[in-house]
């Protein structure tokens, strides 16, 4: 039977893991800290907990079949629910807009920012519907080679226009811009270096829905990482690997901090910096850096707002309420992207949601800490232009036996896209 090592329990890690285990390979999964889930897990801080990284998804269908294909369906184990506002955007104007999911809503929601803007905004959407057939058979959905992609896939990637490029000739308001550019900015990427196809985000969100689980996205983790036992992967934590071990052109096993594990098959769901072998290959992208993040734990209720709430500016900051808190108490996540040479709670304050006096427990990281403890950014690659597209890795890599999942392994960090690039895996990989 081939020996499937996989290198990291992140979401992309523990899903290549569970799918190659459930088609007959025998699989160790390696991961350096202590706990499985990586940003899909939980900070804790006293009796209150947040979401670490995602507080959503796009696509259920992507974790719907996940559980499918390794096991019990997910409405066996989780609740996931449609959230009925995206997000909410506040500018600095004053106005606002709530965007729900569907096109007539978000018709109505924009007409309430002028008339005439509801069917502009929904025109644009509409206009990424080709791209993202495109993207999903030819990229997304079915393995591919750099070398030889269908024809209509490689005119997309290989086109010029810039997502900047594209919105400033599709909108002469710039709340609009704001709004559809906000996924990528949210991830660190300068709108001059993305293309135009990457903004198709705003079709899935609208046409796909915007979904949570109950209790948190940790109980997703929490989920993926018992079925390890269930599908009898072996699990190391506190095994960093240091490198592959190659011979003649083709790996032969992993080092680790305990030593060689001997492999036939390895999918690197890490940063493939950390591994010397790959970091040659992947030396003209750079990550994306993650934002700063303040995890806030309040006595009493917090501010009533929407799952997230983005208020434009410099500093933009993003907040979110999902978490758990004991009774009587509530929870907030700020993240912050710009100048921020304030603290970012007065910052906060400044848009006239001021929790500083509720304040009962903090967790602040920095870019520099989230990359620490997840063992490189959860954003994925950094935008560098249309052709960091084809710089990553994935799902094959050019050691033989070597396939790459996970948010550098995709175009897009999110669950959706992670969970597609570890079938990619899994489909190139095949059965026992």
């Amino acid at each position: 039977m081939p020996q499937v090592v996989v290198v990291g329990g992140g979401f992309g890690g523990l899903a290549a893991a569970l799918r190659l285990a459930k088609l007959g390979h025998e699989v160790t999964l390696l991961e350096r800290s202590a706990t499985l889930g990586g940003p899909l897990a939980e900070v804790s801080a006293g009796e209150f907990a947040w979401d670490a990284g995602p507080s959503y998804t796009l696509l259920p269908a992507v974790v719907r079949d996940l559980f499918r294909k390794t096991g019990r369906p997910v409405e066996r184990e989780l609740e996931l629910v449609p959230l009925d506002v995206v997000r909410e955007h506040r500018f600095e104007d004053g106005s606002s807009v709530r965007v729900p999911s569907g096109r007539a809503p978000q018709l109505a929601a924009f007409d309430g920012l002028g008339a005439g803007l509801g069917q502009r905004w929904v025109d644009h959407v509409a206009s990424y519907a080709d791209d993202w057939d495109v993207l999903r058979r030819g990229y997304l959905e079915n393995p591919w080679r750099p070398d030889h992609l269908p024809r209509d896939l490689a005119a997309l990637l290989d086109s010029r226009e810039t997502l900047h490029k594209r919105l400033r000739k599709t909108f002469k308001d710039e709340r609009l811009r704001l709004v559809a550019a906000h996924p990528l900015v949210a991830e660190g990427h300068d709108l001059r270096n993305v293309p135009a196809w990457a903004g198709s985000t705003a079709y899935v969100e609208q046409r796909f829905g915007v979904w949570t689980v109950e209790g948190g996205m940790a109980r997703l983790g929490t989920a993926l990482a018992d079925r390890l036992a269930t599908r009898g992967v072996t699990t190391l934590t506190g095994t960093e690997a240091t490198d592959l071990v190659v011979r003649d052109d083709r790996v032969v096993g992993v080092s680790t901090s305990g030593g060689v594990i001997d492999a036939d098959v390895v999918v690197c769901a890490i940063d493939p910096r950390r591994l010397p072998a790959l970091a040659a290959y992947v030396l003209r992208t750079m990550p994306a850096i993650p934002p700063v993040v303040a995890y806030l734990g309040l006595e009493g209720d917090a501010p009533e707002l929407p799952h997230e709430l983005v208020l434009h500016g410099d500093p933009t900051l993003v907040v979110r309420t999902a978490g758990r808190a004991p009774s009587g108490a509530s929870t907030l996540t700020v993240h912050g992207r710009g100048r921020l040479s304030e603290d970012i709670l007065r910052a906060l304050a400044r848009h006239r949601i001021d929790v500083r006096a509720q304040v009962v427990e903090r967790v602040d990281l920095s870019p520099r800490d989230q990359v620490e403890r997840w063992g490189g950014s959860p954003l994925g690659v950094l935008w560098q232009g249309r052709a960091t597209v084809r710089r990553r890795l994935g799902p094959r890599t050019p050691i033989a036996g070597v396939y790459a999942a996970g948010a550098h392994a995709t175009p897009g960090a999110g669950l959706p896209f992670v969970g597609l690039s570890a079938a990619l895996v899994a489909a190139e990989v095949g059965p026992a």
